[in-house]
């Protein structure tokens, strides 16, 4: 099996090309590839699939070519991957299966069809229009934090940090305990802090976040969507620029005047190889 290996501010993927959808992708193959000890590791893996030849995804191929099957890391299915969407754009386009056309690249995800736009070493994906609908807790460890329930084509819970609580010293080893009857297919919760002004943004704030199926990762680009929503927010704006710094570096959220929510920051390939599936199993 073909693979490339690639990241999204530390956020990283399998990439696993299989046009033709003639691949028996199992939670358990999943599982596998992304064990960092017996197998490639990464954070979920990038099925790339032509959108006709996915039963998911043949009602979009009029929209668009390509079908990013994403996979967490346990081998469960996800909704959406901020990260994963830029990264699986920049491997269409460094493979030459794909060209932007004059109003960007269109993916299907199981969110729906976003569009990607392609900068200067950096990828920007509209995303879908993040919704705040509820309020929330979460728990970790002895500290209960208040937050609020957004959702970005998948489940978050963005919780403020206050009371001089420092978000270096979350243990976020553990799922955060959430309320199920607010989040009843679990939810991705990130732990905000403000940060020193960034010029040419609105907003800048730093992020951790425990994903759902994957734990603690370095980045999480629909997450990274849903606190710059917040953000705008509570700051009172309709419109403009959010910087979110992650662990593994920074992307940037931008609602604009046409009503569109785009994500950008970086997307790198690092390496191609072959997996003998047996071998992980």
């Amino acid at each position: 099996m073909r693979f490339t290996k690639g990241h999204g501010t530390g956020n990283d993927f399998v990439i696993i090309p299989d046009p033709f959808g003639e691949l028996d992708l199992t939670a358990e193959l999943v599982a596998a590839l992304c064990d960092r000890h017996r197998g490639i590791g990464g954070d979920g893996v990038l099925r790339v699939v032509r959108s006709a030849k996915h039963p998911e995804a043949a009602g979009f191929a009029a929209e668009a070519e390509w079908f990013m099957d994403y996979r967490n890391s346990d081998g469960s299915i996800a909704e959406m991957c901020g990260n994963g969407l830029r990264v699986f754009v920049r491997y269409l386009l460094d493979r030459g299966l794909a060209t932007p056309g004059p109003e960007g690249l269109p993916v299907a995800t199981r969110a729906g069809v976003l569009v990607t736009l392609i900068g200067d070493g950096t990828v920007r994906a509209r995303m879908t229009t993040p919704r705040v609908y509820a309020g929330s807790t979460a728990t970790v460890g002895a500290l209960t934090v208040p937050g609020v329930a957004v959702d970005t084509g998948n489940p978050h819970l963005v919780c403020g940090l206050h009371d001089g609580t420092e978000l270096a010293a979350l243990d976020l080893t553990h799922p955060p305990l959430h309320d199920p009857a607010v989040f009843p297919h679990g939810v991705n919760v990130e732990f905000v802090e403000p940060a020193e002004p960034v010029e040419g943004t609105d907003g800048h704030v730093r992020m951790r976040v425990h994903e759902r199926g994957s734990g603690e990762t370095q980045s999480c680009g629909t997450g990274a969507l849903a606190v710059g929503a917040v953000a705008l927010r509570d700051a009172g704006l309709a419109t403009g620029s959010i910087a979110v710094d992650l662990p593994g570096g920074r992307l940037v959220v931008t609602h604009d005047a046409d009503g569109g929510w785009w994500l950008e920051g970086p997307a790198v390939l690092v390496a191609d190889g072959e997996v003998d599936p047996a071998a992980v199993l």
